[in-house]
C-alpha cells in the first residue's frame, strides 16, 4: 500500500527548508508572542469588575449571607482561576479545538438534556445543574460549542458554503437543537444570543443573503409563537414602553435602574456610594450591575467602561483578520461577537433601551460559570493571536 504522508522536502544540505519549517510548527504547536493589548484589556476588566461586584454587592451579601463580602471572594476566586486558565488556553494550539469541536457540541447538547431533568430552579427558572460546590449553567458552554462547531465545520466546506446542502442544513440543525432545549428552560435571552452568533457566524462564512431574509421570517413566526406562550413575555413589554404604568411591578427594577444611572451625574457619587445598592436595585451584582457603575463613577466611568469594551471588541475582531488560517479567522470573529452582543443587549437593557432580559454584562456581572467560560474564550482569542503573523502593539 502506497504511504500518503507527506515527508518534510529537504535541501541541499538536508535541512527543511525555512517556509515548510514554519508551516510543520503550525501543524505541531505554534508559541509565538501573544496579544498584549488583547491580554491588557481583558485583565483590566475582570480587575474592574470584581471590584465592582464587591461595591455593589455587600449590602445583599450582608442581608443574604450574613457576610458582607461573599459574593465578593467568590467572583474573586473565579476570576483568578478563570485567568489561569485563559494563559493556559493561550499557551495551546487553537487547531486542536478544531479536531474536537463536534465533541465540545455534544457534551453541551448532553448537558442540556439534563437540565429539564436534574436542573436545579432560581428565580422561577430552572437553568442551571448543582455540582456540589457551584452551579454549571450549559447554555454557556453552549455559545462557545455553537461559535466552535460552526468555525470548523466552516472551514471544511469553505467551497461549498452557498449552496442549501453545506451552507445552510448542518447550521439550521444544530442552532434548531440548541435553542430547543433552551427554549423548555424558558431562557429567551440564550435563545437571542445563540441565533444572533449563528447567523454572524453564517455570514462571514459566506452563505447566501436571501437565507437570512427567510431565517429571519421564520425566526420572527417562532418568536411569536413563543412569546405569546410566556405570559410574562407581554407585560415585560408594555413595562419596556411605559415603566411609570406598574412601578411595583414589572417596572420597578428598570426605575430602579434609571434612578441609579441619573444619579450618578457626570463625575458620580464615588466608589462604594451608591444608594440603590441598598436592595433598591434587585440583581444589583449581576445583571444590573452597570447602573451601579453609572451611579459610583458617573458619566465619565460608564463611558470609560464603554470605551475598554470597544477597544477589546476592535482588538478582537483585528486579532480575527490576521488570522493564519479561516478556522482562527472564524473561532476570534465568533467569540469576539459573543462579547459584543452580551456588551450591547446589558447595557441596551439597563438604560431601558431594549425590553427587560437575563443578560449579564462580560467581565462584570457575578457568576462563576460565565466568568470562567468568557475568560476561557479570552484564552482561545489570545491562542489565535501566538499564530498571527502580525504583532501591532
Amino acid at each position: 500500500m502506497q504511504n500518503t504522508a507527506q515527508e518534510p522536502v529537504l535541501d541541499r544540505e538536508g535541512h527543511i527548508p525555512q517556509q515548510q519549517e514554519q508551516k510543520t510548527k503550525i501543524i505541531l504547536d505554534e508559541r509565538g508572542l501573544l496579544d498584549v493589548p488583547f491580554l491588557i484589556l481583558t485583565v483590566l476588566l475582570v480587575m474592574i469588575g470584581v471590584i465592582m461586584v464587591f461595591s455593589a454587592s455587600y449590602a445583599r451579601a450582608y442581608a443574604a449571607e450574613g457576610n458582607s463580602t461573599y459574593y465578593f471572594a467568590r467572583q474573586g476566586v473565579f476570576a483568578l482561576v478563570g485567568i489561569g486558565i485563559m494563559l493556559f488556553v493561550s499557551r495551546m494550539n487553537y487547531q486542536m479545538w478544531r479536531a474536537i469541536s463536534m465533541i465540545v457540541l455534544a457534551v453541551s447538547i448532553f448537558f442540556l438534556v439534563l437540565v429539564p431533568i436534574i436542573g436545579t430552579e432560581d428565580h422561577g427558572a430552572k437553568r442551571w445543574i448543582y455540582l456540589g460546590f457551584f452551579s454549571f449553567q450549559p447554555s454557556e458552554v453552549a455559545k462557545l460549542a455553537v461559535v466552535m462547531s460552526f468555525a470548523s465545520l466552516m472551514s471544511i466546506y469553505r467551497e461549498k458554503m452557498q449552496t442549501f446542502r453545506y451552507g445552510i442544513v448542518p447550521f439550521a440543525a444544530i442552532l434548531l437543537v440548541i435553542c430547543g432545549l433552551i427554549a423548555l428552560e424558558r431562557h429567551f435571552s440564550g435563545i437571542l444570543i445563540i441565533l444572533a452568533l449563528g447567523a454572524t457566524m453564517m455570514f462571514l462564512g459566506g452563505v447566501e443573503l436571501k437565507w437570512f431574509v427567510i431565517g429571519g421570517v421564520i425566526v420572527a413566526a417562532f418568536a411569536a409563537v413563543y412569546l405569546g406562550t410566556m405570559g410574562y413575555a407581554n407585560a415585560r413589554i408594555v413595562a419596556w414602553k411605559n415603566p411609570e404604568s406598574d412601578p411595583t411591578g414589572n417596572g420597578y427594577q428598570i426605575l430602579q435602574s434609571l434612578y441609579a444611572i441619573g444619579s450618578g451625574g457626570l463625575m458620580g457619587l464615588g466608589l462604594g456610594r451608591s444608594r440603590q445598592k441598598y436592595l433598591y436595585l434587585p440583581e444589583e451584582h449581576n445583571d444590573y450591575i452597570f447602573p451601579i457603575v453609572c451611579e459610583e463613577l458617573g458619566l465619565v466611568g460608564a463611558v470609560a467602561v464603554i470605551l475598554l469594551f470597544m477597544l477589546l471588541i476592535v482588538r478582537g475582531y483585528w486579532i480575527a483578520m490576521h488570522a493564519r488560517d479561516r478556522f482562527g479567522a472564524l473561532l476570534a470573529a465568533g467569540l469576539t461577537t459573543h462579547f459584543a452582543l452580551q456588551t450591547f443587549l446589558n447595557i441596551g437593557v439597563v438604560t431601558n433601551f431594549l425590553p427587560a432580559t437575563g443578560i449579564s454584562l462580560p467581565f462584570f456581572s457575578y457568576g462563576g460559570t460565565a466568568l470562567l467560560m468568557q475568560l476561557f474564550e479570552a484564552g482561545l482569542i489570545l491562542a489565535v493571536s501566538r499564530q498571527n503573523d502580525n504583532k501591532l502593539l
